[in-house]
């Protein structure tokens, strides 16, 4: 049975279109960034220009949820948000913390919801 006919050829095709185009950016970019200055001007706008995008995508994904994140009431989402944040700077800015207190507030925000 070769590849193309087996039910894993979905998932080869994941790797060979997704993850290895991807994974050889991030090498070039690890091997190219060694000799860079952490704090350079660049690095620093480079940083903040990250930071604002993902603010917005995940303000984004608060206000204009969609799937089965839209089913979840707006003040809890919120809440999630604000719980996340408090979990990353109570637990010394651990960043596993916040996204855990978080996604636990959501979930349990979620199934609670309902039965308010």
């Amino acid at each position: 049975m070769s590849l193309l006919t087996s039910t894993l050829w979905p998932y080869a095709m994941l790797i060979l279109v997704g993850f290895l185009p991807n994974e050889i950016w991030r090498w070039i970019g690890l091997a190219l960034a060694r000799g860079i200055d952490q704090s350079s001007e660049i690095l620093v706008w480079v940083r903040a220009v990250a930071t604002a995008v993902l603010a917005g995508v995940i303000g984004k994904l608060i206000f204009f949820a969609p799937g089965a994140l839209a089913s979840v009431p707006l003040p809890v989402r919120l809440l999630a948000i604000v719980a996340g944040f408090a979990g990353f700077m109570v637990f010394r800015r651990s960043i596993f913390a916040g996204v855990a207190t978080g996604e636990a507030v959501l979930i349990f925000g979620a199934l609670l919801a309902p039965h308010l």
